[in-house]
């Protein structure tokens, strides 16, 4: 073999050696994708700041839904008003012809007159979430965006509050209203708005507040500071307390207006089987309270862990526990003894109840998350 044979024998590939396999090659590429986007995640997770500063706390074990919460499919029976003419339906109130009104997700105000066509009565721009009719006739409603506000029979808007002791209202959530026209309604949480309300769950801080608004002086007083996301409000049958929901305490806590106690507090029910959200009176002895869904284990799980819920808030949604569809209606005397329930297990015909209304002997009932009202006649 001659020198230039031997030169060019030593520059060819090598017989044994297997050219560049393409799968292969995509197969490492994507390995060196993947990791990158594993080292940005965790980046994300660990370095990038948290929505929420959270504090541990230990529920109690959630009670067993036996007695008078055993579990049963009453609420399935319920007549369905309105269904896909509502979009999240908070609070719901019934005027003397027998008209349903209710706030949407979309800002407005909706009347569902006696054949179920839903119209449009006003459009706050907010989220109007509780309403009740006042003494002289105005509706008024809790808007979680724009405050406190006065809507007249006509549909025009006046703005009653915005801001107590100097703080903005956060997230003005229920409301009830007493014979003479003054109003108690609650700030769910003075640092999470409508939308963020599961990072004051994860929070786990005292934001809300109880708070009473006189339509006589304009002057609003912070009845309670630093409750757990105050929620659902209602008054007794004399008007000698007030109920305040602490949702993500699983318990009512009741103030006392009149008498020897007035002034004070104290816990009427403590360790629901649920999500506690609006609660409403009959005024003859009786409170309905809805639980927006049954006690979440993972959720408990988590409560104690302000690591994990620093690095769960930083997550969307989806990977968030989820609540069970369940629909909940507890019926309570004013001893805060648990008298009855009536439920959907399933949360197919009716789900995350979240207020309910009792009128003409039938139960109307709300839903944050549904698109339908709830029409369920009294035994």
């Amino acid at each position: 073999m001659s020198d230039t044979q031997a030169d060019e024998a030593s520059n060819r590939p090598d017989a044994t050696e297997a050219p560049d396999d393409p799968k292969a090659s995509r197969l490492k590429q994507l390995g060196y994708a993947l990791a990158t986007i594993v080292l940005i995640v965790l980046a994300y997770l660990f370095l990038w700041p948290s929505p929420i500063d959270p504090v541990a706390y230990q529920p109690p074990p959630a009670p067993p839904l036996a007695g008078a919460l055993a579990p049963n499919d009453r609420l399935q029976s319920a007549e369905i008003i309105a269904a896909g003419a509502v979009d999240g339906p908070e609070d719901v109130e019934v005027d003397a012809q027998g008209n349903i009104f209710t706030g949407t997700a979309d800002g407005r105000i909706v009347r569902v007159d006696l054949e179920g066509t839903a119209t449009t009565f006003a459009t706050t721009g907010g989220r109007p979430i509780g309403i009740a009719f006042a003494p002289d006739g105005n509706l008024i409603v809790a808007d979680g965006f724009k405050g406190l506000l006065s809507i007249d029979p006509a549909g025009a808007i006046t703005t009653l509050v915005t801001k107590a002791d100097g703080v903005d209202l956060g997230f003005p959530d229920d409301l009830d209203i007493a014979r003479d026209g003054t109003i108690y309604f609650s700030d769910a949480s003075s640092r999470f708005g409508p939308g963020e309300y599961l990072y004051d769950m994860l929070e786990a801080r005292p934001h809300g507040r109880l708070l009473r608004y006189d339509p006589r002086t304009l002057e609003t007083k912070v009845l309670l500071p630093e409750l757990y996301f105050a929620n659902g409000i209602a008054l007794s049958q004399n008007e000698d307390f007030v109920l305040v929901n602490e949702t993500y305490r699983f318990r009512i806590t009741r103030y006392w207006l009149t008498g020897e106690k007035a002034g004070t507090s104290d816990t009427f029910v403590d360790n629901l089987p649920g999500y506690p959200d609006n609660i409403s009176s009959n005024r003859q002895g009786t409170f309905w309270l809805a639980l927006f869904t049954v006690r979440n284990e993972t959720g408990d799980w988590l409560a104690p862990r302000p690591m994990l819920k620093r690095t769960l808030a930083k997550l969307p949604g989806f990977l968030w526990p989820q609540p069970q569809p369940y629909a909940f209606v507890v019926k309570l005397d004013e001893q805060g003894n648990i008298v009855d329930s009536f439920q959907d297990p399933t949360g197919k015909h009716l789900r995350e109840i979240t207020s309910a209304q009792e009128r003409n002997g039938y139960l109307y009932l709300g839903s944050l998350r549904n698109d339908r009202i709830g029409k369920y006649k009294l035994p």
